[in-house]
C-alpha cells in the first residue's frame, strides 16, 4: 500500500443539503482542500517550493455512504497511483475509522500558466510525488 497524505476535513453546516447529508458537489471541495494541503501548504511549511500550476483534467467520484453533519472531522486520504512526465493520478478516500464515504480519482496536469500549456513536472515535484507512490 502506498503511503498516504492525510488531511482532516471538518464537515461544515454549509456542506449539508436539505436531505441532511453532504451534497455531492461539496465533496469536490474536500478533494481540493486535501490537494492544496498536500502540494502547497505542507511543502511551504517544510521550506520546499510548492507545486506551481496544476490543473485538474478529470475527476471520478464514487459515493459509498451518506455523510451527515458531525462534530469530528473526516479524513481525506490521498496517494499517487501513476506518474507521467506531465501528469499524475491521485486516488482518494474520504473516511473515518468506521466508514468509507467516498472514493475518488483525479488526473492532474502540470501547467505553465504564462504559456497556457502543459509543462513537464520538475525534479522536486517528482520527488514529492514519489513519497506518496506505492
Amino acid at each position: 500500500m502506498a503511503p498516504r497524505h492525510v488531511f482532516p476535513r471538518m464537515v461544515r453546516f454549509a456542506d449539508v443539503d436539505s436531505q441532511g447529508h453532504v451534497n455531492n458537489v461539496r465533496f469536490l471541495d474536500y478533494l481540493e482542500d486535501a490537494r492544496f494541503a498536500m502540494f502547497a501548504i505542507e511543502p511551504h511549511q517544510a521550506g520546499q517550493a510548492p507545486f506551481q500550476g496544476l490543473v485538474v483534467a478529470r475527476h471520478e467520484i464514487d459515493y459509498r455512504r451518506p455523510l451527515g453533519f458531525r462534530p469530528d472531522p473526516v479524513r481525506v486520504e490521498t496517494w499517487v497511483t501513476e506518474v507521467r512526465p506531465v501528469r499524475f493520478t491521485l486516488q482518494y478516500e474520504i473516511r473515518d475509522d468506521e466508514e468509507l464515504y467516498v472514493t475518488a480519482r483525479s488526473l492532474i496536469v502540470a501547467y505553465d500558466v504564462e504559456r497556457a500549456a502543459p509543462r513537464r513536472l520538475t525534479e522536486d515535484e517528482l520527488a514529492c510525488l514519489k513519497r506518496f507512490t506505492g
